[in-house]
């Protein structure tokens, strides 16, 4: 058997014969005595369970756990670590059982709603704006204190203010860091036409058909760079500006009847996460092939993988906030004042009420995940 055929195979239940459980484990051992089962995937064999019989009941009758992925099978932190906890058998091996949706793009409102439990978020601030029409999400994890959107534009395009009398893209709609941006740069946006794209294609900047983009910095302009196209980019950070990266949020309601359930989910993702983060080639590999087994291959081919997970896996090492996924009130303050000050948002909840500080924290000791058996 294949180190592939392995992982992609299905989980060997509790319930199967010893037996069977013997040769998983054998087929696990002969795997990594070769070499070819990354070190990480030795701690969650199939079959095996690592929390106590009191603690696996529990996590078992929290139910079966959805969590919905807004953008397909990114290499993203908060998205590709939750597939692989999945398909390493970190889930199993902490009794959780896991459905995870790939094709939903209203993660918020069915997790706010309770028909699902866990969806991530692009920044904090996305987090804030939607908890002004609802209060039943919690945010659990943050992975990085630095903002993922960029601005990128036409090579003449020297400087931001160099975008007055000129079209500005933006994709859904335009975020408080991109405004924030302009104004630090000094530019009045009332001389820059704002311009909603429904092209993807980032190569309509340097063709000159939209003069400048807001976009993530892991994503289009890595592909030009690619591509070996001249642009011009400019990122949060250059103008002095304080952002997050990707946020993972849970129902409340659940958080508050299973908190134990959550840490445990939050535990085996960011066991993946640490996977993704030593083995960097092997975790492309893999959400590569999950996105091609699952009719995803052509939105997410492997060489756009690895340049988006080249570029956000250091910003989850880099973070300011602590370990991978720990939050703070602190590092949110900023987008927290963006958010009212360029995204229209009115009387929000007090920072506290959106997120949960210590759930992530309390995962780490002397800044190294705890994992049972460890």
């Amino acid at each position: 058997m294949t180190r592939e055929e392995l992982l992609s195979s299905e989980p060997i239940s509790l319930g199967a014969r010893p037996h069977a459980r013997r040769l998983a484990s054998v087929a696990m051992l002969a795997l990594a005595a070769a070499g070819a089962m990354p070190a990480h995937a030795q701690d969650a064999a199939p079959g095996t369970v690592l929390i106590s019989e009191q603690d696996c009941q529990r996590n078992k009758d929290a139910g079966t756990i959805t969590y919905i992925s807004g953008y397909g099978y990114s290499a993203s932190a908060g998205q590709v670590d939750v597939f692989l906890a999945k398909e390493l058998g970190y889930f199993d091996a902490l009794c959780l059982t896991v459905d995870i949706n790939a094709a939903g793009g209203n993660g918020q409102l069915l997790v706010s709603s309770g028909q699902a439990q866990f969806t991530a978020l692009g920044s904090a601030s996305d987090v804030m704006l939607a908890a002004a029409n609802s209060r039943n999400l919690t945010a659990v994890a943050t992975y990085g204190s630095t903002s993922p959107f960029s601005i990128f534009a036409n090579e003449s395009v020297k400087s931001l203010k160099d975008l007055e009398g000129k079209r500005l893209g933006y994709f859904i709609n335009i975020t408080p860091m991109a405004l924030a941006m302009l104004d630090a740069a000094g530019v009045d946006v009332n001389k820059v036409e704002l311009v909603k794209m429904t092209n993807y294609d980032p190569t309509v900047v340097t063709r000159g058909q939209v003069d400048a983009i807001v976009g993530y910095a892991s994503n289009q302009p890595q592909t030009l760079k690619a591509m070996g196209l001249p642009f011009s980019e400019f990122l949060p950070s250059e103008l002095g500006l304080q952002g997050t990266y990707n946020v993972m949020e849970v129902n409340s309601k659940f958080l508050a009847e299973h908190r134990e359930t959550v840490a445990d989910f939050m535990r085996a993702t960011l066991k993946a996460l640490d996977f993704c983060l030593t083995e960097e080639e092997k975790c492309v590999d893999l959400i590569s092939k999950l996105a091609a087994d699952n009719n995803q291959g052509s939105a997410f081919p492997r060489e756009q993988q690895a340049r988006t997970w080249g570029v956000e896996s250091e910003w989850v090492r880099s973070s300011t906030f602590g370990p991978p996924g720990v939050q703070t009130v602190a590092g949110w303050q900023s987008e927290y004042e963006m958010a009212q000050k360029y995204g229209g948002l009115k009387n929000p909840p007090a920072i506290e009420e959106m997120m949960d500080p210590d759930l992530v924290a309390s995962l780490y000791k002397d800044g190294t995940l705890i994992w049972p058996g460890q």
